[in-house]
């Protein structure tokens, strides 16, 4: 997996997403510097007034007035330009998580299945949800407070030199100091942040481990062990938050300490230059100008006390955004040629020719395997647990690409053709179920969303869940959860059983379809199998092998090599392992 360490390098690839955005930059720029223009306007205005404040007797309470009206109108203004320029800063970085969320889903949906089987479900969910929430923050508070952060700079430095070009010169001088604590702080924090966001994702994968297979943990009385490994998780987490949050947490207060001095000396060098009558440096300054130069000061120095606090959260934002865009940036599935064939019309001829693979270099699975299927027959595989069989199944469907060899349909290699060609072709039932939130109706229509009501219901008949469909409280509309909660691990399996004999594939690959179904019901789904098999190749991987005695061939491996293959009662004849197998589980016989 490739990281992304440098804060450099996944800040470009954050510009990259806002660059799409330049209009809307524009126009919040735009709005904040009207915004810190007319905010830099107020202190002139406030100290006009305080200029017409002579003495005793001597106050222009009209001028005043006037003043004080147009500074209202002044901050009202201020305030509506600042509302427009946030909700243009909300609308750049909520698109920005858009198409960052989006692309990350994409990438998902194309990732090789090596990738999601070797990668907590947890950790992925938690880089596209709390990753990119903590890297929204950041990134809007670098927005609210960027521009005008700079803006307001530039302005309040601009009409400080204009009042009294020494003093501007102090400020300039000791500002720079606060730039350069924050800037150690943030380089220092960094790493803390990678860490915390890290811990973060272990833990959101922990509960989503445990929360999926809570009962599996209480049938084993593991509550203890699986709160004490959440403590630890949760306590690891405590400490690189506070860790990375303490350090962070100075950079404030440092250029706090740093401004409070740079504010000290305006006021000191400016009272000076107030009482004395030729000024400082030539240049005269009257109390409201005073009063309007530490207005300045402040200003100016406010904003970098802002950026500092902005950078401790960027690099959190950034640790996040690093999560994320490695995620991104995974190597996708193989790229499917541009003229790869779509298999059409399917006669289901399959080859496979010195086929090699495994998950992992150093443990060798399926060695040299060859095989051919005829249209239309009915292939089972049998063996032991971990000798290929699902593996055999993922390399058909293209799940995982052969190392050496090949496999074809209908004379085409499967890697010059689309996969949806490919897995459209099949219909799949497995021993692990998956249904989706909605209705028992959309569950059965996944590969059909345009079949009848009619049609969806003569599936359900056929698969034998139709009964049971009729006594849940809304029938076909009853709404089920992704987890089935209400329902038996038989009753999925029918549902899934049913959304093959909607979709009547011209190739079938039937994986411990039939496991948690009981004995009576199985013997009556194994004659609707029969008959959707009819004509069309069907891949059965079982282990009762009672299920597997009709096929016309039968597969036994070992160690991911096909050692015997035949009829049930030319394998039986023949003494070998399969007749081992089956007479192990019918010892009467």
């Amino acid at each position: 997996m490739k990281h992304t360490k440098k804060p450099a390098g996944t800040l470009r690839k954050i510009l990259r997403y806002i660059r799409r955005y330049g209009v809307l930059i524009a126009i919040s720029v735009l709005f904040a510097a009207a915004s810190v223009a007319l905010s830099l306007y107020l202190p002139i205005l406030i100290g006009d007034a305080i200029d017409l404040i002579v003495g005793e007797g001597q106050v222009d309470f009209a001028g005043i007035g006037a003043i004080f009206a147009v500074a209202a109108a002044v901050i009202a203004a201020t305030a509506v330009l600042q509302w427009v320029m946030n909700a243009v800063n909300n609308k750049i970085t909520y698109q920005v998580v858009r198409d960052v969320r989006k692309e990350a889903f994409r990438k998902i949906e194309i990732l090789p299945l090596s990738y999601l089987d070797s990668h907590p479900t947890g950790g992925i969910v938690s880089r596209v949800i709390a990753d990119v929430d903590q890297f929204a923050d950041g990134l809007l508070l670098g927005f609210t407070q960027l521009f005008t952060g700079i803006l307001t700079i530039v302005g309040t430095l601009f009409f400080m030199l204009r009042l009294q070009p020494i003093i501007a010169a102090v400020v300039v001088v000791m500002t720079p100091l606060s730039l350069f604590v924050a800037r150690f702080i943030a380089k220092n924090t960094h790493h803390l942040f990678s860490a915390q966001a890290k811990a973060r994702g272990e833990q959101t994968a922990y509960i989503d481990e445990m929360v999926g297979n809570q009962k599996v943990v209480r049938a084993f009385a593991r509550e203890d062990e699986s709160k004490k490994e959440f403590d630890h998780l949760n306590e690891a987490l405590t400490k690189t938050s506070l860790k990375a949050i303490f350090f962070s947490s100075l950079t404030n207060p440092c250029t706090r300490f740093v401004n409070s001095l740079v504010y000290a000396a305006v006021a000191l060098c400016g009272a000076f230059c107030v009482i004395r009558p030729e000024g400082w440096g030539g240049v005269a300054l009257t109390v409201g100008g005073l009063s309007c130069l530490l207005t300045y000061a402040n200003q100016y120095t406010k904003p970098f006390n802002e950026i500092s606090g902005v950078i401790a959260e960027f690099q959190n934002a950034l640790a996040c955004a690093a999560r994320i865009f490695e995620l991104i940036e995974e190597e996708p599935q193989t790229p499917e040629a541009a003229d790869a064939h779509v298999l059409g019309e399917t006669a289901g001829a399959i080859q496979m020719e010195n086929v090699r693979f495994a998950y992992t270099p150093e443990q060798k699975l399926i060695e040299d395997l060859s095989l051919s299927v005829t249209p239309g027959q009915r292939i089972a595989i049998v063996g032991p647990t971990g000798c290929g069989k699902t593996t055999l199944i993922n390399l058909l469907m293209r799940f995982y690409d052969v190392k050496d060899g090949s496999i074809s349909v209908d004379g085409y290699d499967i890697r010059n053709l689309t996969r949806h060609s490919l897995r459209s072709s099949y219909g799949m039932v497995l021993q692990d179920t998956w249904l989706m939130d909605g209705t028992i109706r959309d569950n059965i229509a996944v590969g059909r969303p345009d079949a009848t009501d009619e049609e969806i219901m003569a599936a359900a008949k056929a698969a034998h869940a139709h009964s049971f469909i009729k006594r849940l409280p809304q029938g076909y509309d009853t709404v089920i959860a992704e987890s089935g909660e209400g329902l038996s691990q038989g009753q999925k399996q029918l549902l899934c059983i049913a959304r093959v004999m909607l979709c009547r594939p011209p190739m079938l690959i039937l994986d411990e379809a039939t496991s948690s179904i009981d004995t009576r019901t199985e013997r009556k789904i194994q004659d609707a199998f029969a008959r959707l098999m009819e004509g069309r190749t069907s891949f059965i991987v079982a282990h009762r092998l009672s299920t597997v005695r009709d096929a016309d061939c039968i597969l036994v491996m070992k160690d991911g090599n096909i050692i015997e293959q035949g009829k049930h009662e030319e394998l039986l004849r023949a003494g070998g392992f399969y007749f081992t197998l089956y007479h192990s589980q019918f010892e009467t016989i």
